[in-house]
């Protein structure tokens, strides 16, 4: 068990030989899950996009690829995971297209009011506090922009609850815990999408 511990909690901050181990790995594990979650983005542009937690790189890269116009700011906790992203998107980088950095999402330095769009995957299980986190993601969104949360657990399937028992610091959400959080940061509209076989959840939230 302690092998394994050590590396499942990698996925809250990847450090070390195992952390970049765990890092390799998210951007082909999560890709069918960002996908879905991205599936239910609709009607909209935008220009700037924050991408909060974002491991590897591969959907701060999957934004751009889908949003031609758009430019990424992408935010990790790790080291390692913010050394991976920038090499996984290195051309984007040196085309202006794309920054990655470190930060805090319970204290974001981003500037306020600039972001049409603020993505999290695979990632609020380890914010600090939802309520706390959520409004640092309000304010830094343009009025009428979209914050979306795409998590593999629904906060109620038995591998989610296995691994919050495993790794320190992890809490699986409902859609409703979700839900409330987000209101009472601030968000003026909320809607839920969960997978239909899976324990996927998806949701988007309107400034």
């Amino acid at each position: 068990m302690g092998i394994f511990k050590n590396y499942v909690s990698q996925t809250r901050k990847p450090e070390g030989f195992l952390g970049k181990m765990m890092v390799n790995g998210m951007n082909g594990g999560h890709a069918k899950l960002a996908d879905w979650g991205l599936s239910y983005l609709k009607d909209i542009a935008p220009i700037q996009i924050a991408e909060l937690g974002c491991g590897g790189g591969r959907n701060a890269g999957e934004l751009l690829r889908r949003y031609p116009d758009a430019k990424v700011t992408a935010i990790d906790y790790s080291p390692v995971s913010v050394e991976k992203a920038s090499e996984y998107n290195r051309a984007l980088i040196e085309a202006g297209r794309c920054r990655v950095q470190q930060g805090d999402v319970s204290s974001l330095t981003l500037p306020e009011n600039s972001y049409d769009l603020a993505t999290a995957f695979e990632t609020i299980y380890f914010w600090p506090g939802l309520d706390k986190c959520f409004a640092q993601v309000e304010k830094i969104l343009k009025p009428g922009g979209t914050f979306m949360i795409v998590n593999e657990s629904d906060g109620m399937d038995n591998a989610g609850l296995r691994f919050e028992k495993i790794i320190d610091g992890m809490k699986c959400h409902t859609i409703e815990d979700i839900e409330s959080a987000l209101k009472f940061a601030g968000f003026s509209s909320v809607k839920a999408h969960h997978h239909r076989s899976k324990p996927w959840i998806t949701v988007v939230a309107k400034k």
